[in-house]
């Protein structure tokens, strides 16, 4: 394992250099990401344990959650609408990519928790439960949150006339002793069934503190690339194992579902530009459909309104946990109706 990590990381520094160096956005996580997803696929052993990866999203969480400020309560109630409609853009979306899915050969089951956009895992699990085919749904899942982030990053830069590399990341630290409380929230996270644990439990912590005003995690720039470096090289490394035929495979169904459930997803995107006067590139990346943990990623480190993301993402994530076992359950009864 200790092989396999270094091998990862050494990969995700070359990936994040050359990125850094060509003048792309965001090169410290979607260098290391494209670099090990290169090296997963053509049988290289690359993986980031689960602990370092939680472990990083823990600090993600504390940066996250130290972006509440008091002065948030005042934008809450501009949220309800933004919230249905995100919940409609969900609806309307993983429809049309499950129909896609259909197409390609998927069963109904396998179709239709491959393109819920949220709760990887509990969606992998379902739809095992339910009949499907669970490492269809789990690659179909994994593609999706690659070609997001990997979409969306030079989408922003371009739309915003590529000035800089889309990061605003400060110089300073403040009150890294934050840091310290992870091994005890990640913990917590768990015994309390928080899906994404080593996430929610530090940020609902800093959000708590940050709130009333007394700390607030900041990280200096380099501290930023490190997070990102080891979440991009844990990202693109899920691969190992794929031939490299059935990569393409996947890779194309998993694109067109991608930017069906994208063109869905930034029309509603656009109306809540229009209704709330949210940016679009907020908007956008509130609805984009990634996972809670990646997309947070993305708001911290482009500066894109991460306390809203955040917010409609464990919205999103919160709403397919409640509503999946009731449509797996209609599902169930379905596939046994057919027999």
């Amino acid at each position: 394992m200790a092989w396999a990590l270094g091998t990862a990381l050494a990969v995700g520094v070359v990936g994040g250099a050359v990125f850094h160096f060509m003048g792309l956005p965001l090169a410290w996580m979607l260098g290391p990401l494209v670099a090990n997803l290169i090296a997963s696929a053509r049988g290289v052993d690359v993986r980031v344990p689960e602990p370092l990866r939680e472990a990083f999203l823990g600090v993600l969480g504390l940066v996250l959650g130290s972006q509440v400020t008091p002065q948030l309560a005042e934008r809450v109630f501009d949220w309800p609408l933004s919230a249905a409609l995100l919940l409609a853009g969900v609806a309307v979306s993983t429809s049309a990519a499950a129909a896609w899915y259909r197409r390609c050969g998927f069963d109904s089951v396998s179709a239709w928790f491959a393109s819920a956009p949220g709760a990887m895992t509990a969606m992998i699990m379902l739809g095992d439960k339910c009949g499907g085919e669970p490492q269809r749904i789990a690659i179909a899942q994994s593609l999706r949150i690659v070609l997001v982030i990997m979409i969306l990053p030079p989408l922003f830069w371009a739309y915003e006339g590529g000035a800089g590399n889309g990061q605003t990341l400060v110089p300073t630290t403040q009150d890294p002793w934050l840091l310290l409380a992870l091994p005890a929230l990640i913990p917590v996270g768990r015994i309390l069934k928080l899906p994404s644990p080593g996430l929610l439990a530090p940020l609902a912590v800093a959000a708590l503190l940050s709130g009333f005003d007394i700390a607030s995690l900041r990280l200096p720039d380099w501290g930023m690339n490190l997070m990102l470096w080891v979440l991009g090289s844990a990202i693109g490394s899920r691969f190992k194992g794929l031939s490299r035929g059935r990569f393409g495979k996947y890779l194309f169904q998993a694109g067109v579902a991608t930017l069906v459930a994208l063109a869905v997803l930034a029309a509603f995107a656009e109306l809540i530009h229009q209704l709330l006067e949210v940016p679009r590139d907020v908007a956008l990346l509130a609805l984009a459909p990634g996972g809670i943990g990646e997309m947070a990623i993305l708001a911290v480190a482009l500066d894109i309104d991460p306390v809203f993301v955040a917010f409609h993402h464990l919205l999103r994530m919160v709403a397919l946990m409640l509503f999946a076992p009731f449509w797996a359950r209609f599902l169930q009864r379905r596939h046994a109706r057919g027999r």
